[in-house]
């Protein structure tokens, strides 16, 4: 049985920034694993995920660097385009190809404590699918491709049309301020993380760009400050990163407030270049302790 276990399509990517432009692997999967895959093995990890046939290396090169990968076939992969400003909080996206959904069959041979699903479009989980993992393991979600639909080309926010079937068997989300938004409805980050609450999950992560983020867990808040960059370079991945630091420490029963801590910082690092994280424990502790 792993600790964790990580489902989300690989993407191809596009990535547009006042600086540059650069064609890599992505999505919400990747930019969890290699972060994860940077921290001591003190907790055990896979990754799951769906590729067309002609993005199998992106796997392969995962593993070569130690990464635990269990593919499927699709008959596409995920293709996004993601365009940054000088604010690099925003982001304007297009999707240009849609790999298959996962489906419960592909779950049956999975063993993990904690399934992390990194969802991209807001049909790659099935509610049927969430409610057979939960059976299994705790469920973890980064909500932000449940509220992604595509038309055409173009990505929309919209509501999560089964939000509340779902979040009941969802132990940890992580949502930024517009997703919270979009989700309750409410504003003030407080009243949102006490909606999703309500609806069933045991710890929210709210994360707030430069303002930091918020934990709301047994009923008590946690503050966690936003860590500065030296340089902020690409903020593509930042909040996978946040979720692979403060669930790797969350699953050693570290405490909220020290694993959103660890989390913001292992962001820092991330914002500072182009591509998955790529520094050291050593280097994450270095800032939180400052």
């Amino acid at each position: 049985m792993k600790d964790i276990c990580c489902i989300g399509h690989i993407t191809k990517d596009k990535i547009i920034t006042p600086r540059k432009t650069v064609y890599m692997a992505g999505g919400t999967s990747f930019y969890f694993s290699y972060a994860f895959n940077h921290l001591p093995k003190d907790v055990t990890f896979q990754l799951v995920t769906k590729l067309g046939e002609s993005e199998m290396e992106s796997a392969e090169a995962m593993r070569r660097v130690g990464i635990d990968v269990l593919t499927f076939p699709s008959r596409h992969t995920v293709y996004f385009e993601n365009k940054y400003g000088e604010n690099q909080n925003e982001r304007t996206q297009r999707v240009l190809e849609r790999a298959d959904p996962f489906t419960i069959e592909e779950m049956s041979t999975l063993d993990a404590k904690v399934f992390h699903l990194g969802s991209l479009l807001s049909d790659d989980f099935s509610p049927e699918v969430i409610k057979y993992l939960s059976s299994k393991g705790r469920i973890s979600i980064d909500a932000q491709g449940f509220l992604r639909e595509v038309r055409g080309e173009q990505v929309f926010a919209i509501d999560w049309a089964d939000k509340l079937q779902i979040l009941s068997h969802t132990d940890i989300i992580k949502v930024n301020e517009h997703e919270m938004e979009v989700i309750t409805g409410l504003t003030d980050p407080r009243k949102a993380a006490e909606r999703l609450a309500e609806w069933g999950v045991k710890e929210v992560v709210v994360t707030l760009g430069s303002y930091g983020s918020l934990i709301l867990a047994e009923g008590k808040f946690y503050e966690i400050p936003a860590y500065e960059p030296h340089d902020i370079v690409d903020a593509t991945g930042c909040g996978d990163t946040y979720s692979a630091g403060y669930l790797w420490c969350r699953s050693q029963g570290k405490g909220y407030d020290e694993s959103g801590r660890f989390a913001a910082a292992m962001c820092t690092l991330k914002l500072e270049h182009t591509g998955p994280f790529d520094r050291t424990i050593e280097d994450v502790l270095e800032i939180v302790n400052k």
